[in-house]
């Protein structure tokens, strides 16, 4: 019966968009109401396809930038201009957008388990786990279900594997981008840490500004740049980098200013 078709990763679609409807009523007024949402950039949401969409961010919370982004993205496609003001775009969202979470995070507890079923693409960390640092082989199945997340829909990503600001990115996802061909759009934002926890459930302050930019595709060349050259490319894009950094001493000034240039050279191009 259509009424319980399932997507390929066996999630009933009556029930999720459910829990969809349900989670961002709940959710609505962490960023509408308690805290305010400012959006940039919300327009370039509809123009992208049905599928094969990686969105890469910086991280500040476990669940509420996740959360965040379900409720920009909806709103857009209904025709919200950087806005999620009236929620009536939660009744028909869209059920092929996933996010990569790590797996031990999504199985803490019963309000993980529950956000999981909202789309949740769960890896095992090949350098964490339970709070300590590991060495570990890439599951095989973790990166099919990452290409297969991407195959049927949109894809959330936070290429860090944390939410410590100015982390390395990951070169897995580079390795991703350059498997699969998405599109990818960077997603800056901030404010997130200051009114939530860390995990993004409870919140610590009101009134915070809370800001979500979302940046235009990068511009790949998937055969030829290298895993180094796109990871470089994201640090820009998400504004992690190292040259985002304060300079500390003067010692720091001319490497620092090299990478400032860098910055200035890439998104001088667009």
């Amino acid at each position: 019966m259509k009424l319980f078709k399932r997507n390929s990763f066996g999630h009933i679609l009556f029930i999720k968009r459910w829990v969809i409807r349900i989670l961002g009523l709940v959710s609505h007024s962490r960023y509408n109401r308690f805290n305010n949402l400012q959006i940039e950039g919300s327009e370039i949401i509809r123009d992208l396809p049905e599928t094969n969409v990686l969105f890469v961010s910086n991280h500040q919370t476990y669940f509420a930038d996740v959360a965040a982004m379900f409720h920009v993205f909806n709103a857009s496609l209904h025709q919200r201009v950087d806005s999620i003001d009236n929620m009536g775009y939660l009744w028909k969202p869209k059920l092929n957008i996933y996010y990569v979470a790590a797996a031990e995070t999504m199985k803490s507890g019963i309000l993980p388990k529950i956000f999981a079923y909202v789309g949740s693409v769960s890896i095992q960390r090949t350098w964490r786990s339970e709070g300590k640092d590991v060495k570990r082989q890439v599951k095989m199945s973790d990166i099919s279900n990452i290409g297969r997340a991407l195959n049927e829909g949109w894809l959330i990503t936070f290429p860090q594997g944390t939410t410590t600001p100015f982390k390395p990115i990951r070169r897995g996802t580079a390795h991703i981008i350059k498997t699969e061909k998405p599109i990818v759009i960077p997603i800056v934002i901030d404010g997130f840490r200051r009114s939530f926890d860390k995990k993004g459930l409870l919140i610590k302050k009101r009134g915070i500004l809370q800001s979500m930019h979302i940046k235009k595709p990068l511009d790949i060349d998937y055969e030829n740049e290298s895993i180094a050259d796109i990871v470089e490319k994201i640090e820009y894009a998400i504004e992690q980098h190292p040259s985002f950094l304060k300079v500390e001493n003067i010692d720091d000034y001319q490497k620092s200013e090299e990478d400032l240039n860098k910055k200035r050279n890439f998104w001088d191009s667009y």
